[in-house]
């Protein structure tokens, strides 16, 4: 275990998006670590239970929050039973989200306006709500989003992902500066192309994908889920407590593209 058992021991975290598969490594690992941790998605009540039967997550600690975030009413439901269940909420982790691969010259306008719900308005209306929440509960806590390191480095076939986590570091930056005085920290993780969902399938089955990718990825292997999950234990813990604003970029050198 990287770190100590306990070292998330007291706190309340919301994760959006949690039963993804990157999802479902880091909330196991929030709850190895001690927390307490409400997972939303949007999977229906009787499939959810299934999953946290599957991984052994403790009913005391974990909760199923189902809502769709990318609405307003959604993302303050998601907060609210959060508070309901543990008493406060301390971590929120903005990690719901979606990629297609699709050449910008055939992607629909209607895929555009879901990548954009999906993946930037839900981030902004979960921080703003969980945010709102701490202030009037008056705790110190901690908003942290999953970017990714396209945000600055444009890769092919996934131009409005790019624009999406793009927009989502100014998002970041922005709250991080209004609310440091109130005592609330906002930073953003970026991995890299990580060995699960879309990048995997396209890393198996697409050769000339393969090719571009390991040409990008200077450590020369897919990205460890778990190594996410250590990302956003080290940014929930009291370790990370000075910081704020920042993007914690844990991507293999991928944001060091284009390589010879």
């Amino acid at each position: 275990m990287t770190y100590a058992q306990d070292c998330l021991k007291g706190k309340a975290i919301l994760i959006t998006g949690g039963l993804g598969a990157i999802g479902k490594v880091v909330v196991t690992q929030l709850l190895a670590h001690s927390a307490a941790v409400a997972v939303n998605d949007i999977v229906p009540e009787d499939e959810a239970e299934k999953q946290k039967a599957a991984a052994g997550w403790p009913s005391d600690r974990c909760v199923y929050v189902r809502a769709d975030v990318t609405a307003a009413s959604g993302a303050q439901a998601a907060v609210e039973r959060t508070v309901d269940a543990f008493g406060r909420l301390d971590v929120a982790l903005i990690h719901a989200g979606l990629a297609q691969s699709c050449p910008i010259l055939d992607y629909p306008e209607a895929d555009w306006d879901k990548i954009l719900a999906v993946n930037l308005k839900s981030a902004f209306l979960v921080a703003q709500a969980a945010a709102r929440a701490m202030v009037k509960l008056g705790i110190k806590g901690k908003i942290i989003f999953t970017s990714s390191w396209v945000q600055d480095t444009p890769w092919p076939d996934i131009t409005p992902y790019n624009v999406t986590k793009s927009g989502m570091k100014m998002l970041m930056r922005g709250m991080a500066r209004e609310l440091a005085a109130k005592g609330i920290r906002v930073n953003s993780i970026a991995p890299g192309i990580v060995a699960v969902g879309m990048a995997k399938r396209q890393w198996d089955t697409e050769p000339d994908y393969r090719r571009r990718a390991e040409k990008a990825i200077p450590l020369g292997y897919m990205q460890p889920p778990a190594s996410v999950a250590d990302a956003f234990i080290f940014l929930s813990s009291d370790a990370s407590d000075y910081m704020t604003g920042a993007t914690l970029l844990v991507d293999g050198g991928c944001s060091l593209y284009p390589m010879d």
